[in-house]
């Protein structure tokens, strides 16, 4: 039952993430990006560690460091990368680039280290899912390609799937929710000179404090959650590949609640999108899903 619903758990881990570009719309004007990003990971990770010690979860015999300390600072740098991608380039470039290379990012990690390369469903799926969000983003502001900025995206794709990958073989020893709760803990300490360099007021109003409990607890702590617990039973490849779920979220939150307009371009993007996500689930109801997605290099 476990490995049939994986598949739903890193898509739902999406969507949840998904809410994080409407949720900082929501914000305070006073919140700087890179410390919402700083601040979602702090209430993400260190609620559930707290959470983690007082039910005695947490057993540091034969614990990994290596790979946990690998997974926290990927994901400490996926933060301001992505962040400052964003600001050089636009949100559609940014995002583009950061979120559609970390599927193929992903896949070449593993052909790397695993010795296997992705099947034909992972690439069909893959590249569906991967025009459709280039297709949702590229109507939505003019393009401003700045060179800095690109590096800055590709190394934020890269970030989050070394994150999935070490991961992947992180969940296998422990439970998804203390290495949640350990990796995210850490990746909080590593951003948290960031909370000494801006202002911080903004927290305390009314929607500023939503927000920040919303994308730490959330769209931080539960999804990441539900993400590990997919991981279980998923080759990372195909979680970050589900994991552009994203993309489509924030397109329909813009549109239902910011009040955005998607040109035809984009919607036909999202049936893209829609398709290739759909093909990794049906496919994904097999057992020997490992063997279905990979061949052996």
């Amino acid at each position: 039952m476990q490995e049939k619903l994986a598949p739903f758990m890193v898509l739902l881990a999406a969507l949840l993430w998904g809410t994080t570009g409407t949720a900082q719309a929501l914000a305070p004007e006073a919140a700087h990006p890179v410390v919402i990003g700083a601040v979602r990971l702090a209430l993400g990770g260190i609620p559930l560690f707290m959470i983690v010690l007082l039910l005695g979860k947490l057993n540091l015999s034969h614990w990994p460091v290596k790979e946990t300390l690998l997974a926290s600072l990927c994901m400490a740098c996926y933060q301001p990368l992505f962040f400052s991608a964003v600001t050089m380039t636009g949100v559609a470039i940014g995002t583009v680039i950061a979120i559609g290379s970390a599927p193929i990012l992903s896949g070449m990690i593993e052909w790397v280290f695993l010795k296997k390369s992705p099947g034909r469903v992972w690439w069909y799926s893959t590249v569906l899912s991967v025009m459709g969000c280039i297709m949702i983003f590229v109507n939505k502001e003019s393009m401003n390609v700045n060179p800095y900025g690109i590096v800055m995206a590709l190394g934020a794709g890269l970030s989050f799937a070394c994150y999935t990958f070490v991961s992947g073989k992180l969940v296998g020893r422990h439970s998804p929710i203390v290495i949640v709760a350990v990796v995210f803990s850490i990746s909080a300490v590593i951003l948290s000179p960031l909370l000494f360099l801006y202002d911080l007021s903004w927290i305390k109003e009314g929607n500023g404090f939503a927000v920040s409990l919303h994308l730490g607890i959330v769209a931080t702590g539960f999804a990441y959650f539900l993400f590990a617990k997919g991981l279980i039973h998923l080759p990372s490849s195909t979680a970050v590949t589900l994991a552009l779920g994203e993309p489509l979220t924030a397109a329909l939150l813009g549109v239902f609640l910011i009040g955005e307009h998607l040109a035809l371009t984009s919607w036909i993007g999202i049936g893209f999108l829609l398709v290739g996500i759909g093909m990794l689930i049906l496919n994904s109801e097999d057992r020997n899903i490992e063997t279905d997605f990979f061949v052996s290099r």
